[in-house]
């Protein structure tokens, strides 16, 4: 079972940018696919960015062109970087990890976008 920590969020104006980190640990990270959801206040949790253990990425169309996923296996570390923030991305952000059918899901990290 692999327990998943964030870090990485906070206050940024409209415009800027911000790179969050999941550190994974308690099972062997690069055989998971993995990925970022995203919640907003009174919204459903919604996907952000996935990628495969085999490192294949897609993204939802709002962040296509502004967010980029990438994992480093070494580290057992999953990121996602994200830029042109806007308003609309404020939310906590939650990495996850999917095996065999089993999800596992880290605490979330405030992203909040504002002037």
């Amino acid at each position: 079972q692999v327990q998943l920590v964030e870090s990485g969020g906070g206050l940024v104006q409209p415009g800027g940018s911000l790179r969050l980190s999941c550190a994974a640990s308690g099972s062997i990270f690069s055989i998971y696919d993995m990925g970022w959801y995203r919640q907003a206040p009174g919204k459903q949790r919604d996907v952000v960015a996935r990628i495969t253990r085999g490192g294949t990425t897609n993204y939802v169309d709002s962040v296509k062109g502004r967010f980029t996923i990438s994992r480093d296996n070494a580290k057992s570390t999953l990121y996602l970087q994200m830029d042109s923030l806007k308003p609309d991305d404020t939310a906590v952000y939650y990495c996850y990890a999917k095996l065999s059918g089993y999800e596992y899901w880290g605490q979330g990290t405030q992203v909040t976008v504002s002037s």
